[in-house]
């Protein structure tokens, strides 16, 4: 089926690495791994003991644990090209893409074998086993990366580079112990990447914002732009959504304070979600939108879409970039515009970045009660600021009582999120904005988060705490939507958690 299988080319072009291992293969995986590559960058280590090569057997032995890069040296990068360069020789690509998954990774396995076993490489078990994984990923998926996306406990995968990789873990940030073949394999799997959305990263077109399947955020940036090789970040979703139990679990908010959050996502306050990168605004945004009804419309616009909103009436809207030409953007403007044509209950903006700011409070203040937001800023009273300014960024020309109204007409609470120094994330205020004294907007904080100071391993002590107040401004809000009892008991747990 896959033609000649015996025969063993000689090396000569090597595979750009890949992921993805439940995604069909396509041609489009094939003819990015067909660059030429670059000497294999050596690796200081001790030389591995070489054994004769193990007879192919009918059922793969268990999965070894991957050496480190340390551990591999310039004999295994060599190897690994010259077995490739014969697989792409020997295998039916046009074939291959019709397989399913688990199909095409076999055949790639069985090939490979065959490969290793006709040209007497001296191999041990492990490293067999190693190298056929490693190629598997090259052909079907996003090579290097693919460990690091398996792991659930990496927040940040950060690559500089061919040569220099960082993840974050438990809010720290490490080198990762990955390396690129070369820039061009690196731009391969970066391209391999985008248009899997429909989006594309080269010279012409060097910074690119795209998602992976599920749903994690991704941004290129490319030469020339980037001067030391194509820059890599992704910020990976967990694959279970986290729940604001589960906040309140890790020590993000209290449960009395998380049962403020659902009864302001259940009584339609407009909310703001203020922070900086990197301090969890999307998963906060996520945890609200679980107690949205379901019978609801909501809409969402994005840059990457990447909200992973549980209701059934859901539209989802994401940006584009402009063509080759130049033409065919379409901005967050476009779209939170066009929004208020499609008869929303509910709008909600990943992100607010610049003049959608107004389109965004005009529908918060014209009857779509419950819209969303998040915007980066270090306080609330800095986010009213930065709405201001974004607003002026736009071209209105209003005078700045005028627009200050129009934000406290619009905005009820503003949920400031914070990464602390120690790594750990943080609701650090629910903020009320009540109105107007003068030209100043009055705010009032409902809970705010203490730092008492850190223990000996150098993580925050603190408490989240009441402010005093008993009756906030949302009060009339929660008694039409028979929520007043719920938020008069969260507010007295407050107090007494505070006493």
């Amino acid at each position: 089926m896959f033609g000649k299988r015996g025969t063993a080319g000689a090396a000569g072009q090597g595979g750009s690495d890949g992921w993805v291992q439940d995604a069909p293969a396509s041609p489009v995986a094939a003819e990015s791994v067909d660059a030429k590559p670059e000497a294999a960058a050596p690796q200081e280590a001790a030389p591995q003991p070489a054994v004769q090569p193990e007879p192919v057997a009918a059922a793969a032995p268990a999965k070894p644990a991957p050496r480190s890069m340390s551990q591999r040296n310039e004999s295994y990068y060599d190897t690994k090209t010259q077995v490739f360069s014969a697989l792409i020789e020997t295998i039916d690509l046009s074939q291959l893409a019709k397989l399913d998954a688990d199909s095409a990774r076999e055949e790639i396995r069985d090939i490979v074998n065959d490969i290793i076993a006709i040209k007497n490489y001296a191999m041990s078990i492990a490293e067999q086993e190693e190298l056929l994984e490693d190629i598997c990923n090259d052909v079907l998926g996003y090579g290097p990366l693919e460990p690091l996306l398996a792991r659930d406990d990496i927040a940040d995968i950060m690559i500089n580079g061919p040569d220099n990789a960082y993840i974050e873990v438990g809010g720290k940030v490490e080198p990762a112990d990955i390396k690129f073949r070369d820039a061009q394999q690196l731009l391969s799997v970066c391209q391999r990447i985008v248009s899997q959305v429909g989006r594309r990263v080269d010279e012409s077109s060097p910074i690119c914002d795209a998602r992976l399947a599920d749903g994690s955020r991704v941004n290129v940036i490319a030469p020339p732009l980037a001067i030391d090789g194509t820059a890599l970040t992704i910020r990976k979703f967990k694959k279970d959504k986290l729940t604001l139990d589960q906040l309140v679990n890790f020590g993000s908010i209290s449960p009395e304070g998380a049962t403020l959050l659902q009864i302001i996502g259940r009584v339609r306050c407009n909310v703001v979600i203020s922070g900086g990168t990197g301090s969890g605004k999307t998963t906060l945004l996520n945890c609200l939108t679980r107690y949205i009804d379901e019978d609801e419309r909501i809409i969402t616009c994005e840059d990457s879409a990447e909200l992973q909103l549980q209701q059934p009436h859901v539209v989802r809207l994401e940006t584009r970039p402009p063509n080759l030409e130049g033409e065919g953007q379409i901005t967050m403007r476009d779209l939170v515009k066009n929004c208020l044509r499609m008869r929303p209950e509910r709008i909600i903006v990943g992100e607010v970045r610049g003049p959608e700011v107004f389109d965004l409070l005009q529908a918060m203040n014209t009857g779509h009660d419950g819209s969303m937001g998040t915007i980066h800023s270090n306080s609330p009273r800095e986010c009213l600021s930065r709405i201001e300014s974004m607003i002026a960024m736009g071209g209105f020309s209003l005078p700045q009582r005028t627009v200050r109204e129009i934000i406290v007409g619009s905005v009820d609470v503003i949920v400031q999120a914070a990464r602390l120094r120690d790594g750990s994330r943080r609701i650090t205020h629910i903020t009320e904005v009540v109105g107007m004294e003068g030209d100043v907007i009055i705010t009032q904080d409902l809970m705010v988060y203490d730092m008492e100071g850190e223990d000996a391993n150098g993580k925050i002590i603190g408490e989240h705490r009441s402010t005093g107040i008993g009756r906030p401004a949302m009060w009339d809000r929660a008694r039409y939507y028979n929520e007043e009892q719920r938020l008069a008991t969260s507010m007295d747990a407050m107090e007494t958690v505070k006493n």
